[in-house]
């Protein structure tokens, strides 16, 4: 069977958005592992250890971190901002309701490109998918875990929830429309995203000790989903369309949802199998879409 052009040219970056979608999946289970550290100290930490990947290659040319503050603060703004909101939901919403309202970003990705995006247009095979994937999101969440008396219900955790999902989304979109930058200058975002957490942690959060153990997760962390996986999604926004991205990006939820069940040693469930067939469906028409 042969591939046309823009089938072609798509795979590169739909394999960079995968990779950091697999590296994501693996950020709840390593949370709950390490959830008895602050939050900020932890985010702090780990955004430090992801944005030593960029020293090898700034070493060799530290113009590669020589961007606009425009573009420094609009990665700030992602990194920072994303992760801060997001621990700010869990502590004050039920967090698996909290993380469903945080993966409204990748629907957000795909119904607000065109207003981010001079050229982006939405159609038909961009809208459901991205509804269809929602759903199996939903699904995955909502099924894997027992509703208990009290467990919902509304909660103004849940805004900050919707925040830290809308920044993530228009961050993503925003790294197109502002001047080129090398991929490298994502560690530089890391590092000062990194400090801006550890600043709230010691203003905001108790003093902690690690232990040797939690220093190897929290460097698995920093290397893995708060490290690699970003500099995999810059690639990938730079290289692909970025409706089709936000629509793989329902893989995570899904994902995420599976290792925690294998970890946790929970049974599958007809809704975890029902949230497949949605988010692959998703997944396959989205990348149809042009």
């Amino acid at each position: 069977m042969r591939m046309n052009a823009p089938m072609l040219a798509a795979m590169p970056a739909n394999l960079y958005a995968l990779g950091a979608i697999a590296l994501w999946v693996t950020l709840a289970a390593l949370g709950v592992s390490l959830k008895h550290i602050p939050p900020f100290l932890l985010t702090g930490i780990a955004l430090l250890v992801g944005s030593l990947l960029a020293f090898p290659f700034v070493l060799k040319d530290w113009r590669q971190w020589q961007v606009p503050g425009k573009t420094l603060a609009l990665g700030v703004y992602g990194l920072f901002g994303f992760h801060f909101l997001l621990f700010i939901a869990l502590r004050h919403a039920p967090p698996v309701e909290a993380n469903l309202v945080n993966y409204l970003w990748p629907l957000f990705m795909v119904l607000l490109a065109p207003l981010f995006l001079a050229n982006s247009r939405l159609r038909a095979l961009h809208v459901v998918p991205a509804l269809l994937g929602f759903g199996g999101a939903a699904v995955a969440i909502l099924g894997a875990t027992p509703v208990t008396a009290g467990g919902s219900g509304w909660s103004w955790g849940f805004l900050p929830a919707l925040a830290s999902a809308f920044i993530w989304a228009s961050y993503s979109l925003l790294t197109q429309r502002v001047k080129s930058f090398p991929t490298t200058a994502i560690g530089l975002f890391a590092a000062v995203s990194g400090l801006l957490s550890l600043l709230c942690h010691w203003a905001l959060e108790p003093p902690v000790t690690l232990s040797g153990r939690d220093w190897l997760l929290v460097a698995a962390m920093g290397l893995g989903p708060l490290g690699a996986s970003f500099f995999l999604w810059d690639k990938a926004l730079k290289l692909g369309d970025a409706r089709q991205i936000g629509i793989l990006s329902y893989l995570t939820p899904l994902g995420s949802t599976a290792l925690l069940m294998l970890v946790s040693g929970r049974p599958l469930s007809w809704s975890i199998g029902l949230a497949t067939a949605m988010i692959l469906g998703a997944a396959w028409l989205g990348t149809r879409a042009r």
